[in-house]
């Protein structure tokens, strides 16, 4: 008799992935699941999309393998379609983005062919939001965010004028945020920078280097505009935790599903273009009065009690046939 109702299967390459694959377990717990997640560890670094992938995909399969073996579960979950790619089972598949979205040309020339396979094996696909499956559409799949929740009470003065993280310089495009704090910036002000240990020195610039998750937070809650903009974000944890520690998300668009982006342009249409200097300015001197409380609203779908409902109704009938949570 199997010990083990779920096995999800994640590529931990991110911390991001790791704490999503993490919260989705949580969810299928809360609802009454017994849960084994397995990871890979850290893989090898190599120079490709096309070889990062197959690398992975690999260790997702290793692990997944070793994970059927020792707990028999009934039914996988592979975090994200890299994981699924080489799965030696069908299996639910959690995604946040389509290689024939985010891996063009060269790039995706294996996967896009191999994910359209597993697509049509799943027995269910779910989306991490609205936009995960482009440019494919299927409004019938259900959306299972990674949660976001309020890191605790705002008991300060907001001191940081703005803050970005950075842990990718390159793909958060952290140059063009500090060329535009140069040019938006007062005497006095300063953006603190997150997420990196390399950064030179430049004025009304403070380094805050990788910090532990609490930390972090503990920085949001005192700034009170957060700006990025990155050139990709298949989903973006970093911007909705801002909103939800209550800053102020001055952003650029991006390609990828990036949900924060929907979220700044409802809330105020000024501070979501390519155009940075001024909507920071704009974001510092004359925000909507009632900004953080609707932004509180708008993340309503992105918290736990409203993604376990959804777990409990949408998707667990269709994982777990049969299964009746308690």
């Amino acid at each position: 008799m199997t010990d083990t109702d779920v096995l999800v299967v994640c590529v931990d390459g991110t911390v991001g992935w790791r704490t999503s694959a993490t919260e989705f377990a949580g969810a299928l717990e809360r609802c009454g699941v017994r849960v084994q997640t397995v990871f890979t560890g850290p893989v090898p670094t190599v120079r490709t999309f096309a070889l990062t992938d197959l690398v992975q995909a690999r260790a997702a399969r290793r692990v997944c393998v070793e994970g059927i073996a020792a707990h028999d579960p009934t039914a996988i979950v592979y975090c994200a379609i890299t994981a699924a790619l080489l799965w030696p089972r069908p299996g639910a598949i959690w995604l946040d983005a389509l290689a024939a979205e985010n891996r063009p040309g060269r790039h995706g020339v294996w996967q896009r062919m191999l994910e359209r396979r597993r697509i049509a094996a799943a027995p269910l696909i779910v989306r991490m939001s609205a936009r995960a499956l482009a440019p494919r559409s299927d409004p019938r799949t259900p959306i299972i965010p990674t949660p976001v929740e309020s890191s605790g009470p705002v008991d300060a003065a907001r001191d940081i004028a703005a803050i970005t993280y950075a842990a990718d310089p390159v793909k958060r495009r952290l140059e063009l945020v500090l060329d535009a704090w140069s040019a938006a910036r007062r005497a006095g002000e300063m953006l603190v920078v997150a997420g990196t240990d390399r950064l030179a020195p430049r004025e009304g610039v403070e380094l805050a280097g990788r910090l532990p998750p609490a930390e972090y937070r503990r920085l949001l809650r005192r700034a009170r505009v957060f700006v990025c903009a990155p050139r990709r974000e298949d989903y973006g944890i970093a911007p909705l935790e801002a909103l939800a520690d209550g800053c102020v998300l001055v952003t650029t668009p991006a390609r990828g599903a990036y949900p924060a982006f929907d979220l700044a342009r409802e809330l105020d249409p000024r501070l979501a273009t390519e155009d940075l200097a001024p909507a920071l300015r704009v974001a510092l001197d004359e925000p909507v009065p009632d900004y953080a409380a609707r932004a509180s609203e708008l993340l309503a779908p992105f918290r736990r009690d409203a993604i376990d409902a959804t777990m409990r109704c949408d998707v667990l009938p269709r994982l777990l046939p049969g299964f009746n949570a308690p």
